[in-house]
């Protein structure tokens, strides 16, 4: 029992942080993100940035992209624009190919989109469930299809596969979401024991699952719960992106951030059904009873707004 409890505070505790020599082993390495307008996408495009990294940054929002861009230069870094919907496979080619054609390789490969749909399930379309699985789940397929077919041609690189610590624990009133992330993992899991029989050492799937955090995320989810999105105790989205540059330098399968997101995934392994109860009974609090209210919406599900061009929410919302 005190050797479990060593591993369980040890687990806690740890935390991933970069080096000097990180930050050197950064400069000119080439990595594309999708999701780049705002939120993990925009703070880890402006940090490796920072690093003189080459960054390729996609989204749908070209002029919030070419605003990055400029950021990233002044920093010292490169940066290329490619405008992309990622549900749609042949733009991730396209971009995969822009890429290549103005870095030749690609180093780092990170699927950052995401969105998410807010309401008890039937009070939702059912259509905005079918565009949940193309965002979320369909272009990380497409996406991690297209760096791998790198990958294996250079027979070197690494995949970050942006999850959630619902991909582990599934939450009530996000329940196609958690699906979708759980998705995302699962097929993480499977392709790391592929790469493995192929040989392929110096290729490495990576999946970060990051507790809630205050990112643009609440204003872009198609929101129909009739209650302004919110999460007790969202951490500060920097944690993510630096857990994310130092990931992508040090790939492991699985990395949760933060001692909520590691205390959730423990739980869950020891006790599933009471974690999934505690984790529900907070959703419940958060997101049904307490907020404020607010109009159904569809956010960014299909279409791009001008809303949330930063990193993080100036005023989250109130826990109250």
């Amino acid at each position: 029992m005190q050797k479990f409890a060593a591993v369980f505070v040890v687990a806690l505790s740890a935390c991933a942080s970069l080096s000097d020599s990180d930050r050197q082993a950064i400069a000119g390495k080439t990595y594309v993100i999708t999701g780049a307008s705002s939120g993990f996408g925009r703070g880890t495009a402006l940090a490796l940035g920072a690093m003189h990294a080459n960054v390729v940054i996609a989204a749908r929002r070209t002029n919030v992209l070419e605003d990055v861009a400029t950021q990233i230069r002044a920093a010292g870094g490169n940066a290329l624009v490619v405008t992309t919907d990622v549900s749609h496979p042949d733009e991730m080619v396209r971009l995969r190919d822009a890429a290549v054609a103005k870095f030749s390789r690609i180093d780092v490969w990170i699927n950052d989109v995401g969105v998410g749909v807010i309401a008890p399930f039937t009070n939702a379309p059912i259509e905005d469930y079918s565009r949940l699985v193309d965002v979320n789940f369909k272009s990380v397929v497409y996406g991690t299809y297209v760096a791998l077919q790198q990958f294996e041609r250079q027979r070197s690189g690494t995949l970050v596969n942006v999850g959630s610590i619902d991909s582990e624990v599934p939450l009530a009133y996000q329940a196609a979401y958690s699906a979708t992330k759980a998705a995302v993992l699962s097929l993480s899991r499977a392709l790391n024991e592929e790469l493995r029989l192929a040989g392929l050492r110096h290729v490495h799937v990576a999946v970060i699952m990051p507790w809630a955090s205050n990112t643009p995320w609440w204003d872009h989810a198609a929101n129909y719960s009739g209650k302004r999105p919110n999460m007790i105790g969202m951490d500060d989205p920097q944690k993510i992106v630096n857990a994310m540059v130092w990931l992508s330098l040090h790939p492991q399968e699985e990395l949760s951030v933060g001692w909520k997101a590691k205390g959730s995934y423990i739980s869950h392994h020891l006790l599933p059904d009471l974690t999934e109860r505690i984790s529900a009974d907070l959703a419940h609090r958060y997101q049904m009873e307490t907020p404020p209210p607010a109009s159904p919406t569809k956010g960014t599900l299909y279409d791009p707004m001008q809303q949330g061009q930063d990193v993080k929410v100036v005023e989250p919302a109130k826990t109250p």
